[in-house]
């Protein structure tokens, strides 16, 4: 059996390559008599795969969980690396867990090796182990982080299910809608045409649409098409994502849910940091990037340089409105008490809370308004084909 193995040679260079074996033991053990140390062995399939397996946000956090126990109870990093590599299944974690242990044991720090890897470890994770490293408390900073991102994971989920059920509701009525549309009215069209009998406009509009998606249905789907490549393309411009962020803070419904999530996210990030001893411009800019909408990136890049000249940050937030009035005096209390990152990490949990209670009340104004909304698509169809049998069981 053919063995991807990477491991160390005598001069310390880590070097890849592949073997035959009958075991990975014997692999391991060729390796070794031929002078080779910390040997990481994968079965051959495993590092050719042509679509590696995708490492999850919950493997990371876990990982992360993981390395908080072992460094806390005084276990190296390197060996804590080490010790969750061994027990690893996804091929494409054991990778990054195998370069991130060989980095550390060359001298490297540990913050420095994550960012090798910034599509698994964001700023903020980089940036809290970075603040751990410089004051000893990595096992405390790794369970925070952990915590951290279960946080991040709930919130994701839960505007997730309230987007849901409308999109299901949604992709169902045009379904069906195109169904009848495109199956059951062509087969009453003959039975009317041949009677000679008046259509009432709702059936003549249902005519005209079903005669116009069979007659040029390659143009819809092109246009679908082309509303998707657009929408793509549209959030990668500037100003496709100010439209779509603008749009995403001020929808009816929707609108208020979205301004919590964002302002849930970006306090615990700032109140996180705080209390982890990053910098607070750091954390600041930070709190700006994790907040995933332009508008509300504006406003703490204004923050950023407002305080840079002396300002406190409720001073810029005052007065603004995607900040809520409350929030600000919250703010506004902890920096004069001089415990603004313990008032951040209180008000974080206050708005978790209001992002689960935002959630429930617009999945409570959603399903009505589908469900009336599929009603009504399903009821205006059904009357154009019974309107004109109607019309049929009256003639003599």
């Amino acid at each position: 059996m053919t063995y991807q193995y990477r491991a160390r040679d005598p001069r310390g260079n880590t070097i890849e390559g592949s073997l035959q074996a009958a075991s990975a033991d014997e692999a391991a053990q060729q390796l070794r008599r031929d002078g080779f140390q910390n040997i990481d062995i994968q079965e051959g399939d495993e590092g050719l795969s042509l679509l590696p397996k995708r490492v999850t946000r919950n493997e990371i956090i876990y990982v992360t969980a993981q390395l908080a126990i072992m460094v806390d109870t005084g276990i190296t990093l390197s060996s804590a690396l080490g010790g969750i590599l061994e027990q690893e299944t996804n091929p494409t974690l054991r990778k990054v867990l195998t370069d991130l242990r060989d980095t550390v044991e060359g001298g490297e720090d540990f913050s420095t090796a994550l960012a090798r890897y910034p599509h698994l470890f964001d700023k903020t994770y980089r940036a809290l182990v970075k603040a751990s490293e410089a004051s000893g408390t990595l096992g405390t900073m790794l369970d925070r982080i952990a915590e951290y991102l279960r946080k991040q994971m709930e919130t994701r989920g839960k505007v997730r299910a309230a987007l849901a059920y409308p999109t299901v509701m949604l992709v169902l009525a045009c379904g069906v809608t195109i169904f009848l549309l495109t199956y059951i009215l062509p087969k009453f069209t003959p039975l009317f045409k041949s009677r000679g009998t008046a259509l009432p406009a709702p059936t003549k509009i249902m005519m005209a649409a079903s005669d116009a998606i069979l007659g040029f249905w390659y143009l819809w789907a092109a246009g679908a098409v082309a509303a998707v490549a657009g929408f793509i393309y549209a959030k990668r411009t500037e100003l496709g994502r100010k439209t779509l962020d603008w749009l995403k803070i001020h929808a009816p419904i929707f609108g208020p849910m979205f301004r919590k999530v964002i302002i849930s996210r970006s306090i615990r990030t700032l109140g996180t940091m705080l209390a982890s001893g990053v910098p607070v411009m750091d954390a600041i800019r930070l709190a700006g990037e994790v907040s995933g909408n332009y508008y509300y990136e504006q406003v703490w890049a204004r923050v950023l340089a407002e305080v840079s000249t002396g300002r406190r940050i409720c001073d810029v937030l005052r007065g603004n409105s995607l900040f809520p009035r409350v929030l600000v005096q919250m703010i506004s209390s902890g920096e004069e008490t001089a415990k603004l990152d313990e008032v951040l990490q209180r008000v974080s949990v206050y708005y978790d809370r209001e992002v689960e209670n935002a959630v429930k009340a617009t999945t409570s104004m959603i399903e009505p308004i589908m469900i009336a909304i599929m009603g009504v698509v399903v009821g205006t169809i059904g009357l154009a084909l019974l309107l004109p049998i109607f019309s049929l069981s009256r003639q003599p």
